[in-house]
C-alpha cells in the first residue's frame, strides 16, 4: 500500500496524459497529422501558412482552419494543388480531401 502511495505522488504534464489517451482512440491518425503540420509552412509557403493551419484529419479528409472567408475562397482554388503537395512531401496518399472552415486557429 505504501508503494501505491509513493507512486501516486510523481505528477505527468497534462499534455502527455492527452497523448496517451488520443494515441490510444486515433494512433495512426494522430501521428499522419502530426507529420502533415510538421511540414505545413514547406508545403503551402509562408502566405499561406500565416492563414491557414491543418487542424483534424479524419480518413483521408484533412480539416484546415482558415483566417477569413477570403483566404477560404482562394484556397478552394488550390486545394487539387495543396493534396498533391501534402501527399508527394509525405511519400504517401494521406489526403484525398480538404475541407476549409473560417474562423480562428
Amino acid at each position: 500500500m505504501k508503494a501505491d502511495r509513493k507512486n501516486s505522488k510523481k505528477f505527468e504534464h497534462i499534455g502527455g496524459i492527452l497523448q496517451k489517451i488520443l494515441k490510444t482512440c486515433r494512433p495512426e491518425t494522430n501521428d499522419e497529422l502530426i507529420k502533415i503540420w510538421d511540414n505545413w509552412e514547406r508545403v503551402v509557403g509562408k502566405a499561406i501558412f500565416e492563414n491557414a493551419r491543418p487542424a483534424a484529419l479524419k480518413g483521408k479528409i484533412l480539416l484546415v482552419h482558415v483566417a477569413s472567408a477570403t483566404w477560404t475562397h482562394h484556397l478552394q482554388f488550390l486545394k487539387k494543388d495543396l493534396i498533391h503537395k501534402i501527399n508527394a512531401t509525405l511519400g504517401k496518399e494521406l489526403v484525398k480531401e480538404i475541407k476549409f472552415k473560417t474562423g480562428t486557429f
